[in-house]
């Protein structure tokens, strides 16, 4: 059945712990990061890239049930808030975070339907978290196309995505299971104080890598590890599957977002879905500015002290801050943590038997880390 778009801590386990064959190739293919963390990167898959189509082949039945709730609860009286809302839910997004809630479940054979409702509120947290994350950064172009802000105005955009967080507790609510309310409102939660300590780490030039992998693991790992867990918790199953699918989910979600900074340069507009440089032009430290600052000659850094300021920001200095993260391999180095945590994703489905979910969810992550080639 096709899938039908609403619009139109341990690097790496042992060999002999890794009984799926495209987790033992992945495996392989990363062992060399435990030795050199700054090792150059090469492309993950062996032959044919790695692709989603495994996974949207496996949910498309279920995503176009959790599309037709999110079309159903996306609807007002307020002609605006449907317009806006359709405006990004339609704008060609990956669904990424729902299509974990509907891949986990198959995952455990799941054969119930609470899983729909609840994957398009995973998507509707997101959703809103965008149209926030959008009006704060003073962004003007998401998937390819303006952004809801620059079309309505900041005031619409924020006002839209609080209908959204409140449909998804709606739909939460009508589940029943407190557990599920208490995992999928934590991320909220977790989400907002993320994207709060990005807004006080901005233009910090002093900026820890730790710090950095804390503000990442909140804003973006944590819907990821939420929206696996909450499949577990409809299942019925045990406390050690909810936990590894949590474990599966967060460092996915970590992998996902380093790869996401990296390529804000390496890549262009219409690969990324948004202008190229945005995090160097909004001074946000991401890992590759933090090593390249961290390695820099004492001009360099003078360099990143200015751009971290806003006061370096044409498209001159962007081509220049590009050589600077190049020539210190601090786009290799943060692509290489970015195998890291997939590898960890990998290595938490290991509790599970070989299924095909489970072999679309390994690729999902060489897919996440290998959009950056």
């Amino acid at each position: 059945m096709a899938y039908v778009p609403i619009d139109g801590a341990r690097l790496v386990a042992p060999l002999s712990s890794v009984s799926n064959p495209r987790a033992l190739a992945f495996r392989l293919r990363c062992s060399h990061i435990a030795r050199d963390m700054s090792a150059t990167i090469h492309r993950i898959g062996r032959g044919a890239a790695p692709s989603l189509e495994p996974m949207l082949a496996l949910v498309a039945a279920d995503m176009n049930l959790v599309n037709a709730v999110i079309l159903d609860r996306m609807q007002s009286q307020i002609p605006l808030i449907p317009e806006l809302a359709g405006h990004l839910i339609a704008g060609g997004g990956k669904r990424m975070r729902p299509m974990l809630t509907l891949a986990s479940a198959r995952l455990l054979d799941y054969s119930g339907t609470r899983h729909h409702r609840l994957a398009a509120a995973v998507e509707f947290i997101h959703t809103a978290t965008l149209l926030h994350d959008d009006v704060v950064d003073g962004s003007d172009m998401r998937r390819g196309k303006r952004t809801a802000n620059l079309i309505w105005g900041n005031p619409a955009s924020v006002l839209v995505g609080d209908f959204l967080f409140s449909r998804s507790f709606e739909l939460m609510v009508e589940d029943g299971s407190l557990k599920v309310l208490k995992i999928l409102s934590n991320a909220s939660a977790v989400i907002a104080e993320g994207e709060v300590n990005q807004l006080t780490a901005a233009r910090r030039i002093d900026l820890a890598e730790e710090r950095y992998l804390e503000i990442i693991g909140a804003k973006t790992a944590a819907l990821f590890a939420a929206a696996c867990r909450i499949a577990a918790v409809v299942g019925e199953r045990p406390e050690a599957e909810e936990a590894a699918l949590d474990a599966y989910g967060r460092n996915l979600g970590i992998a996902f977002q380093l790869v996401d900074d990296a390529i804000d340069y390496v890549s262009d507009a219409g690969t990324m879905g948004k202008d190229a440089g945005d995090d160097f032009r909004e001074g946000k430290m991401t890992l590759p500015v933090i090593l390249a600052y961290a390695r820099g000659s004492e001009d360099d850094r003078a360099f990143w002290k200015e751009a971290v300021l806003g006061r370096r920001i044409s498209d001159d200095d962007f081509a220049h801050a590009v050589g600077l993260v190049q020539s210190s391999r601090a786009v290799d180095d943060t692509l290489a943590r970015a195998r890291h945590y997939g590898q960890r994703a990998i290595d938490a489905l290991g509790i599970f038997p070989s299924s095909a979910a489970k072999d679309a969810m390994i690729e999902a992550v060489e897919f996440a880390v290998a959009r950056a080639f």
